[in-house]
């Protein structure tokens, strides 16, 4: 091992200032970061404040058998009440709470809180009635539609936690996942809209009831109107049950730490791994993120994040924090580029939509279509653009900051994850001067830092593993049925420091802002350097013919590791012309240095990229090394794999 955990490479000096009208009228200003850091139990109490508790917690937080963490202790909360009645009962309810636009044009519906809060009810109602109690799992396999936030909620009405499975996920993974949290109803549809077709749901769930037998009922929603199989003693039309339901449902109140839900996220081993979040602190932590980091303004703004519900990002950033905070949202069904590019943005024009939160994946897709596409439509209501889901390239950060945003809006590039439960490290918009690429500081309340492998604090300039170094309140709990794994993947790696670490690299530049570098698993060795894949793709992207990069450690015989580079072209940049490989290594070497220079780039049509957008290094690793390909199922598009290998032996040095 080097000096320095990780090398750091890039060196960035653009720097945005927050706009004079959003810095006057931020909701957190630049004392909170002290206030939090002088007294932070007192801090998130006043967070807390915010919810409406049916009984004020004892303590706010009980660490005495860490990592094992209890918020807001003694407190009874209900979630859903927090998201949809206290609104209607301050007299809000004609507000909309979701413009929901689905992917078939005209097919759009606008629903208010008052009418959220009555369908809300009825499914609860109806959950009921098929024989959901307090504390039973309940599975939710949905497209992007109206109903999965309602039977989202309605679970969190009755305290049945519920998970939700992506509906990109084959049977084989839905199955897994309802047997391992013991799943008793099933909600999912007939099918949804996916690039201007139906695509079906119901099979998937009739096949994993073959490979489980844990679930009783399933409860269906008719979207697209094609035929299923049906089964009169399981399955339920989501229209009789919850059509003919009361709208009436008192709301009981649950402990602060009464399961929310649980998040399925992919463990190296194969059985996957449950997160579990709670009520009270979970939402603590989402509400009080989504009004400080995008700086809600819920009377006036409109915000979208375009996140499937699947993902924690959908539960965190687009159910539980906007509707918390009585905020107007957009939902969309479909694909951004359906049924012509550009959706995204006609999107934004026609709900005068103000605050944007997407993937850097997205954000680089758009880069490589050309900025003709967004250039015909009025974005001009933007005021915030966030960024989730991976470190965003600093060339994609200006772009999207440009393109989008018309050089007017503070861009905040969100680190957390899956187990954080809410953002943890990020700009805030109306104080930080963004640096492209950075994360920046821990938010106020928040303690990050980057330590080297005796845990111990790097200096500014050097990289290391990320870690926090407090508990905070949205935290994961456990994984499900497993304490001894939770304790073993979280907690062991620093369990001298008590420090929580999830296995991401990240380096503090001169300043001493976080940079995250990804995952340390993708972290390359060349020449006992350790070079971080996110800094050699940034540099990548930063040329004009590049979109989109995707880079891998490969053996090599002289160096340890050598580093290997797949590259989309921009599309205006056609096939790049018969020099572009050197032009790329050279463009690698000029931004980095020799270290970093690829021994192979491949030009490849398009990268192996899961249903969330992340990159499959792992299958990009199997090519760069000549192994057979390993599984694909979780890929968006498998046939990806055979349009890259068959370009295994291109773009090698001479």
């Amino acid at each position: 091992m080097t000096d320095e955990t990780l090398s750091n490479l890039l060196k960035e000096d653009r720097r945005f200032e927050p706009p004079a009208g959003i810095a006057a009228d931020a909701n957190l200003k630049a004392e909170a970061y002290e206030r939090a850091a002088s007294d932070r139990e007192a801090f998130w109490a006043e967070q807390a404040e915010r919810l409406d508790w049916d009984q004020r917690w004892d303590r706010v937080l009980d660490w005495d058998d860490a990592p094992f963490a209890k918020w807001f202790v003694g407190g009874r909360i209900n979630a859903a009440y927090n998201c949809v009645d206290r609104h209607v009962a301050a007299g809000r309810g004609d507000k909309v709470a979701l413009h929901w636009v689905g992917e078939p044009l005209d097919d759009t519906r606008d629903i208010t809180y008052a009418e959220l809060q009555d369908e809300v009810c009825r499914a609860a109602n109806a959950l009921t009635d098929l024989g959901v109690r307090t504390g039973d799992r309940v599975a939710i396999y949905l497209p992007m539609i109206p109903e999965a936030v309602v039977a989202m909620l309605a679970c969190a009405r009755i305290g049945a936690p519920h998970t939700v499975v992506f509906g990109g996920f084959s049977a084989d993974a839905l199955a897994s996942r309802l047997d391992d949290c013991e799943a008793k109803v099933v909600i999912t549809s007939d099918g949804g809209y996916r690039r201007g077709s139906a695509s079906a749901l119901k099979p998937a769930v009739d096949e994993a009831r073959t490979k489980t037998s844990v679930v009783e009922k399933v409860l269906v929603v008719r979207r697209t109107g094609q035929d299923v199989a049906w089964d009169d003693a399981v399955d339920v039309w989501w229209h009789d049950a919850v059509g003919s339901a009361s709208s009436e449902h008192a709301c009981e109140f649950f402990d602060s730490e009464h399961p929310l839900y649980v998040m399925y996220t992919s463990g190296t081993t194969g059985k996957p791994k449950g997160i579990l979040h709670t009520t009270g602190g979970y939402l603590v932590g989402t509400s009080y993120t989504h009004w400080a980091v995008f700086d809600l303004k819920p009377e006036t703004d409109v915000y979208w994040c375009s996140a499937d519900i699947g993902w924690v990002t959908g539960h965190s950033y687009m159910v539980y924090g906007p509707l918390a905070n009585g905020a107007t949202q957009v939902m969309y069904e479909g694909v951004p580029d359906s049924p012509e590019r550009g959706r995204w943005w006609q999107i934004i024009q026609d709900y005068k939509v103000t605050i944007f939160y997407t993937a850097p994946t997205a954000i680089r897709s758009f880069m490589k279509q050309g900025r003709e596409i967004p250039d015909k439509y009025d974005m001009t209501s933007l005021r915030i653009l966030g960024s989730v889901g991976e470190p965003i390239n600093p060339e994609a950060y200006v772009w999207y900051r440009h393109v989008i945003g018309g050089d007017r809006t503070p861009v905040v590039d969100t680190w957390w994850q899956t187990e954080t439960g809410m953002i943890m490290i990020s700009p805030l918009p109306g104080v930080t001067a963004g640096k492209p690429g950075s994360a920046m500081t821990a938010i106020p309340g928040i303690a990050a830092e980057v330590v080297n492998d005796d845990g111990d604090p790097v200096p500014n300039g050097s990289g290391g593993y990320l870690v926090l170094t407090q508990p905070w309140p949205a935290m994961l709990r456990t994984i499900w049925g497993d304490d001894q794994r939770y304790k073993d993947t979280y907690w062991s790696r620093f369990a001298r420091q008590g420090y929580y670490f999830a296995g991401d690299g990240a380096k503090k530049d001169e300043d001493g802002d976080i940079w995250v570098l990804g995952r340390v698993d993708d972290v390359m060795n060349v020449s006992g350097h350790r070079l971080s894949t996110t800094e050699i793709e940034s540099a990548l992207v930063s040329h004009p013919k590049v979109a989109e990069a995707a880079v891998v450690g490969a053996k090599d015989e002289d160096t340890g590791q050598a580093v290997c580079a797949f590259v989309i072209l921009r599309e205006e940049a056609g096939d790049g012309g018969e020099d572009i490989v050197q032009e790329l290594r050279q463009h690698v070497r000029k931004e980095i240095g020799p270290i970093a220079t690829p021994r192979q780039i491949m030009i490849v049509p398009e990268l192996p990229k899961t249903r969330s957008g992340k990159i499959m290094r792992r299958l990009l690793r199997d090519v760069a090394e000549h192994r057979e390909v390993g599984d694909v199922t979780t890929l968006a598009d498998s046939s990806v794999m055979d349009l890259i290998s068959a370009r295994q032996d291109s773009g090698k040095e001479d």
